[in-house]
């Protein structure tokens, strides 16, 4: 396997940091960290730069609030420096692991996504008779530190830039608790393993795709997978032999183990395809595509705030309108032209 160096200095480069600190802003350029940050723009990058360079670099403190749809989680934001910093590593060494992907892993991928993601698995759905439907137990909270590092040094052999991947690593913040046990541990085992990305961060959803990059080699490789797929934690097998889903269940959960990773004992299913799956906030038929009704009871509830917020004039119109336009062409990826004519046609704000 061929090992990447000499790194860091287009990580450092200040052309690097200022193509970062224009990515980190996207949708938050008006925001009041952004505008201080940028209002010195190069002598804030300056100042970074200096810092990575003589590695004084230390990231900030996270900020954390918990969300509760569509499941309480934590999101941790790092103050804005260390997002330009989060982005310029990932320019530099992200073409290294995007090589290595398997074609049918979608998430945190130029091109790739949801809805392409969604193509696909209604096209094995449809093609296959039954659907092995796993999801990965508290992905974020269980990742090992000492794990990834392992892996990630398999491809990049760069000191300097390795320093700055385990400052990163080391930096994040407690997440929820995530104590499992697997073979071979003793009572305290658990507790001696540092483990845990911050969800929210750019370098978090890259590094927990490399984490489960060896595993997808091995659905495809080795249990010899011909429909498989996997966005962030949530995978699928298809096949017309439920007798080899039943086995590959058995093998992703040995193999699952030796990254300390286990699948949902209650999301993870083998049923038939013809009852329909959901996937992505839609719910994947024979015939047709709907959407979850757990998703739009959330998206009406969204859309009664803006009604209140654009009342209080707390939201500008053209706000409303990008949301409601991203929304829509959303929907569109399912069979929801009825659907999106009740909601449109009937939607009205008033000051």
């Amino acid at each position: 396997m061929k090992r990447y160096g000499s790194l860091w200095p287009r990580v450092v480069d200040f052309s690097n940091l200022l193509a970062a600190s224009r990515q980190a802003q996207r949708g938050k350029r008006f925001r009041e960290n952004v505008l201080r940050f940028n209002y010195r723009l190069e002598q804030e990058l300056h100042r970074l730069q200096t810092e990575l360079q003589e590695k004084t670099y230390t990231p900030g403190t996270y900020k954390t609030f918990e969300i509760k749809e569509p499941k309480p989680r934590l999101i941790s934001a790092a103050p804005y420096r260390d997002r330009v910093v989060h982005h310029a590593l990932c320019n530099i060494i992200g073409s290294i692991f995007e090589n290595s992907y398997i074609h049918d892993s979608y998430a945190n991928r130029l091109g790739f996504g949801t809805h392409r993601a969604l193509r696909q698995f209604t096209r094995f759905s449809r093609s296959s008779k039954y659907v092995l439907q796993c999801d990965i137990k508290k992905n974020f909270p269980s990742i090992n530190h000492a794990i990834l590092k392992t892996l990630i040094r398999r491809k990049i052999k760069c000191q300097d830039t390795l320093w700055l991947i385990e400052t990163l690593i080391d930096s994040s913040n407690p997440q929820e608790s995530a104590i499992e046990y697997f073979p071979g541990d003793d009572l305290l085992t658990p507790l001696h393993h540092q483990q845990g990305l911050p969800i929210g961060n750019l370098t978090s959803q890259f590094f927990a795709n490399l984490y489960l990059n060896g595993f997808d080699h091995y659905v495809k490789e080795t249990l010899k997978a011909r429909k498989y797929l996997r966005y962030v934690d949530d995978f699928a097998l298809f096949s017309d032999d439920l007798a080899f889903l039943t086995d590959a269940r058995l093998a992703i959960e040995q193999y699952l183990a030796t990254l300390r990773l286990k699948i949902h004992p209650v999301k993870s299913q083998c049923f038939e395809t013809r009852l329909g799956a959901n996937f992505l906030g839609f719910r994947v038929l024979p015939t047709h595509i709907r959407v979850r009704a757990e998703n739009l009871r959330r998206a009406r509830r969204r859309l009664h705030r803006m009604q209140a917020q654009f009342a209080q004039r707390e939201l500008h119109a053209v706000q409303i309108q990008r949301s409601l336009q991203s929304w829509g062409a959303h929907l569109k990826h399912g069979d929801t032209w009825q659907l999106r004519q009740q909601i449109f046609s009937d939607l009205v704000f008033r000051c």
